[in-house]
């Protein structure tokens, strides 16, 4: 049984592929014991997912306040986009929904934010001021952009327009996969990516998160020399977790 503590709180991170949680002390931005994870289902409907997150919290015998992340874009506890799940989650009131069914306090946020809300405090961001912009390759391609450590919400930078399409097609690790791409293939779609971003919002800091993260050195010494500085996520793959915690635990949630 997982009881949570003065500073922990549990974390859940909802993905294309899988759903992991963990309770998290969120005054150091670490796990308080090892991750469980279960697949994502197909087709990855409210209730499926819900029975999944169910899986993962009941996992530890935990009983306080969750933090959950989601693909798309959340506002006021409602996912209004599912570009990498169930169109039946659009404009569903999620939290809601998390909070029911769980008999939980439930807090809902954007997966990359989420992620993204974790480095700036715990990681790679941290006391970093300007523009950093955090940038999860995974399923798809989540953002999350902060200006002097406030976070822009959902800005979801995935699905800009490059060569005609989302860039996630194009640029996402799921894509490398799907088209078998070298390292190097595949840095040069990131790279092109990444130029994109900088014409936008000239970061001074990026972040590259999301599960690729862990293999940082086979494509990060592979991309061109550019103004912002290029930096693997210190939290990796549980950034994700942390930043949803860190969502449930600050005050009004």
């Amino acid at each position: 049984m997982t009881a949570p503590g003065a500073s922990v709180v549990f974390g859940v991170d909802i993905g294309g592929t899988g759903i992991k949680g963990a309770p998290v002390d969120v005054a150091c931005g670490e796990l308080t014991e090892p991750r469980f994870k279960v697949l994502t289902p197909h087709p990855a409907a409210p209730e499926a997912v819900v029975a999944a997150v169910h899986e993962v919290v009941d996992h530890f015998g935990y009983r306080g306040p969750v933090g959950l992340t989601f693909p798309g874009v959340v506002v006021g506890g409602r996912t209004r986009t599912a570009a990498n799940v169930d169109p039946g989650w659009v404009e569903l009131d999620a939290e809601g929904l998390f909070r029911e069914s769980l008999d939980l306090p439930a807090t809902l946020l954007n997966d990359a934010d989420a992620a993204g809300l974790a480095e700036v405090a715990h990681g790679a961001g941290r006391g970093k001021d300007g523009v950093v912009l955090v940038l999860t390759f995974g399923t798809g391609i989540g953002s999350a952009l902060f200006v002097d450590g406030t976070l822009v919400p959902n800005t979801e930078l995935g699905h800009l327009e490059l060569r005609g399409k989302d860039a996630e097609r194009r640029a996402s690790a799921a894509a490398r996969e799907r088209h078998e791409l070298s390292w190097a293939q595949w840095a040069a779609r990131v790279d092109e990516y990444l130029d994109l971003v900088e014409r936008l919002f000239s970061p001074q800091l990026v972040i590259i998160g999301g599960g690729v993260s862990r293999k940082h050195e086979k494509f990060l010494p592979l991309l061109t020399e550019r103004a912002a500085t290029v930096v693997p996520a210190e939290l990796r793959n549980d950034a994700g977790i942390v930043g949803a915690a860190m969502a449930a635990a600050r005050p009004g949630h």
